[in-house]
């Protein structure tokens, strides 16, 4: 069955936050909460090829859309304290003290971040392709890379996407392109207008607007790829050899640097790690939460 037609996955929606979330679920045990990255499109939906696997293994696995994305509430904001304060009030809502925490891209920063500050409420964490949790390269190396995601997000905050725009995004961040059916097309393309377009848009002003601001150095914080070493929680960590921003020398020099990490790089795979790696998500997951 096509993950995107897969009618095992009922919409459900609940207040948190002060946001209406939508959520899908499957499972029961110990709550495992995946989150999705920040891209055009992104939703709980990116998950549906992933939950089945971890819900047989004898947990309560949930992904829910951002305010923002996805079914969830309109916001213009996109930040990582607003994404925080809503992962915490969903908790809340759902009446889970602590949770299992999956973060791809971007969110894998929402989850070390929620780890280190309130240990209490996250058993594990796993890290997926989240570019910023890696050290960047000597002299830059590998940000022209990453430059190039952002200008083809950029260009694509001009007008709402075409199924074709859809389509080369999603080309961008897989390494197989066979795994885009014209199910997970449609349905990708329609988390992708609409508000949800209009959101990415007043997300990318407001990225122009903080990069064009003078950088404080004396309330530079510390990196959180720096501090992943105190964390309390396990940490599994994968990424693609074939992510952008020249992710696999970075990941070697994290694993250089920090050797006792739980690090993984999956070959043949791109930034969408669940989705071009996904038995090897799975193979290390499982045994990793039960752990």
């Amino acid at each position: 069955m096509d993950a995107a037609t897969d009618t095992r996955f009922e919409d459900k929606f609940v207040d948190a936050g002060g946001f209406r979330i939508r959520y899908i679920e499957e499972g029961e045990g110990p709550a495992v909460l995946l989150f999705h990255g920040a891209s055009l499109g992104s939703s709980a939906d990116v998950f549906r090829r992933n939950m089945g696997p971890l819900a047989a293994a004898g947990r309560r696995v949930i992904a829910f859309d951002f305010p923002g994305f996805g079914l969830s509430s309109y916001t213009e904001d996109g930040s990582m304290a607003l994404k925080k304060k809503v992962v915490l009030a969903f908790m809340d809502a759902l009446g889970l003290k602590s949770a299992a925490m999956v973060g791809h891209s971007q969110a894998g920063n929402i989850a070390v971040g929620i780890a280190l500050e309130l240990p209490e409420r996250v058993s594990h964490v796993i890290v997926l392709g989240t570019g910023s949790l890696l050290p960047p390269l000597d002299g830059g190396a590998g940000k022209l890379e990453g430059k190039a995601q952002a200008r083809l997000e950029s260009r694509m905050a001009k007008a709402e996407p075409t199924p074709d725009d859809t389509r080369k995004l999603l080309e961008a961040n897989l390494f197989h392109h066979e795994l885009i059916t014209d199910a997970e097309l449609k349905l990708r393309h329609a988390r992708s207008v609409g508000d949800n377009f209009k959101a990415f848009c007043a997300r990318q002003e407001m990225a122009e607007a903080a990069k064009a601001q003078p950088k404080d150095d004396k309330k530079a914080s510390v990196p959180l790829w720096q501090r992943l070493t105190e964390m309390k929680q396990p940490l599994l960590m994968i990424y693609g050899r074939e992510d952008r921003a020249r992710a696999a020398d970075r990941f070697a020099q994290l694993r250089a640097q920090q050797p006792g990490l739980n690090m993984h790089l999956a070959e043949g795979c791109k930034h969408l790690v669940q989705w071009d790696a996904a038995e090897l998500f799975h193979r290390l997951a499982v045994p990793f939460l039960k752990a």
